[in-house]
């Protein structure tokens, strides 16, 4: 049985193409799993916030979420859904990321799926705010669509850190690996597992940035990849991968990760993303962020087994959401 039963698709009912909702049903076709195209709703100029609250205002606010459903019913309607549990639902809530996290709470979502937002003139899809903190707060699995991409997918890698350099739990390379690869049977994609570290020399230079992982300088070179490999042989001993599917490399994270995503034409890369600080916050370094910036492919960011959303579980206007089943 599939570990995603439920996936919660964000589409904006305004824009002419919807590259998320249509990765969203592909993928919920593949996997059998029931899916929801949800849209978050909100005005300022009727939220309520520098005037006292009103029936009027009010009333707006639940037109605004009925033309919003209005809208939904008539893109699912046009959706070639057939064989698909798909339903639709707005909610108005504010912020934006915050209102598709609680509704990733309300529905139990195994899965967000969202697209970026592309930028001709760099070739590369720019995260917005909204992307960046849902990576941080939302507690299932969170899918960012480059418009670029194709699908099905046909080579799926997964960025694991067996040596927990950067703080992450054992279980999260196991969690990033269980997802990648069940994508990976159910679309029949090509499956790769990649780990990069710093070579010594690198991480001598790095030593001034907080947080960084630093070696003795007695260290060779050699101990130190040698020490990477052992850790990352005992990560795929009970599953083990054909050598030329496991790509162990030196260098900058995302330089190394940018160079396997254009030679092995990886279509989607699944990566982690680990709370370090007291209040078990998700956190990314400029690392990560030129990372997820820079990638021409899908990115699938998994949390850690235990994370726990910070995100409140509904908000102040729960009753404002509409939900209606298309089929």
């Amino acid at each position: 049985m599939s570990r995603i039963s439920k996936i919660l698709v964000v589409a904006d009912p305004t824009a002419t193409e919807q590259p998320a909702v249509s990765r969203a049903l592909d993928i919920a076709r593949i996997l059998g799993a029931r899916l929801e195209v949800f849209a978050c709703v909100y005005d300022q100029y009727i939220s309520g916030e520098h005037f006292f609250d009103s029936r009027g205002l009010e009333k707006s606010r639940a037109s605004m979420v009925r033309h919003t459903i209005a809208a939904l019913q008539e893109m699912v309607a046009s959706l070639n859904s057939e064989g698909l549990d798909i339903s639709y639902a707005a909610r108005w809530d504010s912020p934006l990321d915050e209102g598709i996290v609680r509704q990733c709470l309300h529905t139990q979502a195994d899965m967000l799926i969202k697209d970026t937002h592309h930028h001709p003139p760099l070739k590369r899809s720019l995260f917005s705010n909204t992307d960046w903190n849902l990576i941080r707060t939302c507690p299932c699995p969170v899918l960012l669509v480059k418009p670029s991409t194709s699908y099905p997918y046909a080579h799926i890698a997964a960025a694991v850190d067996p040596t927990h350099e950067h703080d992450k739990p054992a279980a999260l390379d196991n969690a990033i690996i269980a997802v990648a690869e069940e994508l990976a049977r159910e679309t029949g994609a090509e499956f790769h597992i990649a780990h990069t570290f710093l070579p010594v020399s690198a991480a001598v230079c790095a030593s001034a940035v907080p947080g960084a992982v630093i070696y003795p300088i007695d260290i060779s070179e050699e101990v130190i990849e040698q020490a990477h490999r052992e850790a990352l042989t005992n990560l795929l001993a009970q599953s083990p991968r054909p050598p030329d599917h496991v790509h162990m490399v030196a260098g900058r994270t995302s330089d190394v990760l940018q160079d396997l995503v254009a030679e092995k034409d990886i279509d989607l890369l699944v990566m982690g993303a680990v709370a370090r600080n007291r209040l078990k916050r998700i956190f990314l370094g400029s690392t990560a962020e030129r990372v997820l910036e820079h990638l021409s492919c899908d990115v699938l960011v998994v949390k850690p087994p235990e994370f726990e959303t910070p995100v409140q579980r509904e908000g102040a206007q729960e009753e404002m959401i509409e939900v209606t089943a298309a089929h």
